[in-house]
């Protein structure tokens, strides 16, 4: 008798362990599908949805719409404008890096940057 309750509560507790692994897997199934939905939107589907959010009302979406677009010009500008610079200060840092690095350290450096770069998610650029 004392093995059957033994053995009763082996299966119990083998079922509580299956139960919760399933309710932590659930939860990060979901938190992953939350994060791919939220990457997968397109811009315009993330101002809908924080204009509900935020319960905005249709003059108060066209304002923000507005603000919105004249921040995004105005960083566009700013970007280009300082593009030029960025390039420069890149290539005083990569002339200096040759003078430091071995022809093998320096070929292998340009190598992981590049890869760097590849991994790195980019926006698109606004032209």
């Amino acid at each position: 008798m004392n093995n059957i309750a033994k053995n009763r509560w082996q299966v119990r507790v083998a079922a509580g362990i299956i139960f919760v692994l399933g309710f932590v897997s659930g939860i990060l199934a979901l938190n992953v599908y939350r994060a791919w939905a939220r990457n997968s939107m397109t811009p315009g589907d993330r101002f809908e949805e924080m204009s509900q959010q935020l319960q905005l009302n249709e003059d108060q979406k066209t304002k923000v719409k507005q603000i919105f677009n004249d921040t995004r010009e105005q960083l566009r500008a700013l970007r280009q404008e300082a593009e030029p610079k960025v390039i420069d200060i890149r290539k005083q840092a990569d002339d200096r890096l040759v003078q430091v690095l071995t022809p093998e350290q320096w070929k292998k450096f340009q190598v992981l940057r590049d890869d760097n770069r590849q991994r790195r998610p980019r926006r698109p650029r606004d032209n």
